[in-house]
């Protein structure tokens, strides 16, 4: 299995397989609009610019799961994600990032890279998962990981 084997439905409706992505390094986030995270869009979109042109992506996926911080339908997501960050990195329909009716892709990266002591759970918003360009779940990082701080892990990937 690899991130590639899961479908997701982009904030336009259309169901898409993550192959699309295939050959590329991807980070992919659980994201919320109204989270004191929220200001990562910034640096997410500007990790995505610049690497983009490398084989890089960050995909989006909003949940609601956390304090009721992405209370928004599709359309309000992807106007916030415009217009207050300028996000152009593919964004998808809000999901469950945890629990037994977490979106299977979630439930798999879960699993392949546990939190920490082991926890399997996602805990919050802006969760992190680093994906190689064979689909393989490398690493975790916490809400608190700025994507910044991922630099370097994207680009060593990237040579």
């Amino acid at each position: 299995m690899s991130v590639y084997d899961y479908e997701a439905n982009t904030l336009r409706g259309e169901k898409e397989s993550l192959s699309k992505h295939k050959g590329k390094v991807l980070l992919v986030v659980n994201t919320a609009s109204k989270c004191g995270f929220t200001p990562q869009y910034k640096g997410l979109q500007e990790v995505y610019d610049k690497f983009k042109d490398r084989g890089f992506e960050v995909l989006g996926f909003p949940s609601n799961q956390f304090a009721g911080q992405e209370p928004g339908d599709s359309e309000d997501i992807a106007e916030f994600c415009e217009i207050n960050y300028g996000v152009t990195f593919p964004m998808y329909e809000k999901i469950n990032v945890k629990g037994s009716d977490a979106h299977p892709l979630f439930q798999y990266l879960s699993n392949e890279a546990p939190g920490v002591l082991g926890s399997k759970s996602v805990k919050w918003n802006f969760t992190k998962f680093l994906v190689d360009k064979e689909g393989r779940v490398l690493k975790r990082f916490s809400p608190q990981t700025t994507p910044e701080q991922i630099e370097k892990d994207i680009a060593k990937l990237l040579d």
